[in-house]
């Protein structure tokens, strides 16, 4: 899978995008959220993996503009966030569009879960 990591923290967007190219995907980083939003909007990803807080241009404005431009819907986002975020705050970007919310610290067993449930749907739909 084509997958893009937008998180502010370099440690983090280290490790997990190593982790997912030995899982044998193609890993794109993105170390913030305009540099992300450019990425989002210029290339096709199978999944993107967002932070939600970061300076300048939060994971909550690059929700915004893609809800805005009609676009949410056809992303496969999964938030990736520390818990500054409530749980209401989680359900309401998924009733926008976003495809879910993993909690840092990093779990590599939920984050196999998620990869799972995006092959399983590149899959049916025969990409």
């Amino acid at each position: 899978m084509k997958i893009l990591i937008i998180d502010d923290n370099q440690s983090i967007t280290t490790m997990v995008s190593k982790y997912l190219v030995l899982k044998g995907n193609e890993c794109t980083v993105a170390n913030g959220g305009k540099q992300g939003l450019e990425m989002i909007l210029q290339n096709k990803y199978d999944l993107i993996i967002m932070d939600i807080s970061m300076p300048e241009f939060s994971g909550r404005d690059i929700i915004d503009y893609l809800e805005k431009n009609q676009i949410l819907r056809e992303k496969n986002i999964v938030l990736f966030t520390a818990s500054a975020i409530s749980a209401d705050e989680i359900d309401d970007m998924i009733k926008k569009g976003v495809k879910g919310a993993l909690r840092k610290p990093v779990d590599l067993v939920e984050i196999d879960k998620t990869l799972a449930r995006f092959q399983k749907q590149e899959k049916n739909y025969g990409f």
